[in-house]
């Protein structure tokens, strides 16, 4: 597939990176030489240095016979432009991108990118889905990360393994005999920064962090398993009233009644504004590293800080001082990704990166035949793909200990009926079922080349 990708800052270097690595004909267009240069230099992709909404310099990167064009560039309209440059002059099937200006996304101007209008198949607003994230992340407390599959009739979970952990030093093949009736599959484990696939074989030590797939209705028990009993959150304080954190308050107020929010905002201008869009969300005007403000706003009594202001630093020092007064749980956006390596030391509970979510949302896409969502759990480790199996997979019709699959892809649920089934050695998937597996980075090639042609499942 020959994709052109417009923008080369942190979330179009790291899809070029992706797309790259599975031999797509990658092409990068940025303004800036330096980063084209890091383009060129650093993947098997070409760079080239220009407008990304310009005809020439689309034509040079080889639009004329591009599949995609995904636009990420840091201005919206530089984006919009590309994409509807990439369709009326070059009839480019599929146009993805990045929207952030909110104005764009209102339903009343809903037709303007309608394929008669400016024609975008997919519009990526990160802030909205960042919003998201952090909700579901405050529905699992004790939980580094969780995302709904299948509808969400399973769950994929991400925890932290702290000494008091029941699971510590158990070889993982005896977790079925431990919990006969758990629907729970271990499916990736990070342990001192590094990414591991576990074997049957493996255990679990003080540290890890745990990705594991787990029947919805199930989750409570286990979270317990692994120690985490924490009770949801009911006062929440959100520390930065940009778009994030309005979305994330509205969002609490429609699907979270329960819990009192409050936000912190140190612009006057902008705590008014947001005011009048809330309801039931107290807005506090000042500075969320000031120890009175963070008093007025009684942080002692406060369950779960959510730092989503626009500099990571101060998400950082803030969720700090948060825990430091006495709250339990900090969640912390962070953009730059070197700062994540720190974070577990510093005592900081979960990060969200805009740049994962978006790059997840982006390879959903990107991703051809009958792939219903994929979701990039760490930079470098790997994804996790929901798909489903079509009657000429091999995966189809024989037990899953007969099918050979690459190693560093595990299979984490099968979901038939609106049931999870866990895979074992004598588990047969059938037709139309939901497949939920998890694929190392450096094999995602391998699985899509081999599933391609039997399954479309790429």
């Amino acid at each position: 597939m020959k994709v052109i990708v417009c923008g080369a800052g942190q979330v179009g270097f790291s899809i070029a990176r992706h797309l790259a690595l599975e031999n797509n004909d990658v092409t990068v267009i940025d303004q800036d030489p330096a980063l084209v240069r890091r383009v060129s230099d650093t993947l098997d992709a070409q760079g080239v240095v220009g407008h990304a909404s310009n005809p020439n310099v689309l034509e040079q990167a080889g639009i004329a016979d591009a599949d995609m064009i995904i636009a990420v560039t840091y201005a919206d309209e530089v984006n919009m432009v590309a994409c509807q440059i990439a369709h009326s002059l070059f009839d480019v099937p599929t146009k993805i991108a990045r929207v952030r200006e909110q104005i764009y996304l209102q339903p009343i101007y809903a037709n303007l990118f309608s394929r008669d209008h400016m024609p975008i198949d997919v519009i990526i607003s990160p802030e909205i889905e960042v919003a998201r994230a952090v909700s579901r992340r405050l529905q699992v407390p004790g939980a580094f990360e969780m995302i709904p599959l299948v509808n969400d009739k399973v769950k994929l979970i991400g925890v932290r393994c702290e000494e008091t952990c029941p699971l510590v030093n158990t070889p993982l093949r005896q977790l079925t005999e431990l919990f006969p009736d758990l629907n729970i599959v271990i499916v990736g484990l990070m342990r001192d920064s590094k990414p591991m696939v576990p074997t049957a074989d493996d255990h679990m030590v003080p540290g890890d962090e745990v990705y594991f797939v787990v029947d919805s209705e199930q989750v409570t028990r286990a979270m317990a398993a692994f120690g985490h009993e924490e009770r949801e959150a009911r006062r929440l304080l959100i520390f930065g009233g940009g778009n994030i954190g309005l979305f994330l308050a509205q969002a609490i107020e429609k699907e979270h009644d329960w819990v009192k929010a409050k936000i912190i905002e140190a612009d006057q201008e902008r705590a008014e504004q947001i005011s009048g869009m809330l309801e039931n969300t107290m807005i506090i005007n000042g500075n969320v590293l000031d120890p009175e403000i963070l008093e007025e706003a009684n942080i002692s009594q406060t369950e779960t800080v959510v730092a989503v202001t626009n500099e990571d630093e101060t998400n950082i020092l803030a969720s700090l001082l948060a825990k430091r007064y006495g709250c339990k749980r900090a969640i912390t956006l962070i953009n730059t990704g070197t700062y994540e390596p720190l974070i577990n030391s510093l005592g900081i509970d979960v990060v969200v990166s805009p740049r994962n979510i978006t790059i997840s949302t982006i390879l959903q896409y990107v991703r051809r035949g009958r792939i219903h969502s994929v979701h990039t759990l760490r930079e470098g480790f790997g994804e996790l793909i929901e798909a489903e199996a079509l009657e000429t997979s091999e995966l189809v019709g024989r037990p899953l200990k007969e099918v050979k699959l690459p190693p560093g892809v595990l299979l984490g649920a099968i979901v038939r009926d609106d049931e999870m089934i866990c895979p074992r050695g004598s588990t047969v998937v059938q037709t139309k079922d939901r497949v939920v597996l998890f694929a190392a980075e450096d094999v995602i090639h391998q699985v899509e080349k081999m599933f391609s042609v039997q399954l479309e499942y790429f």
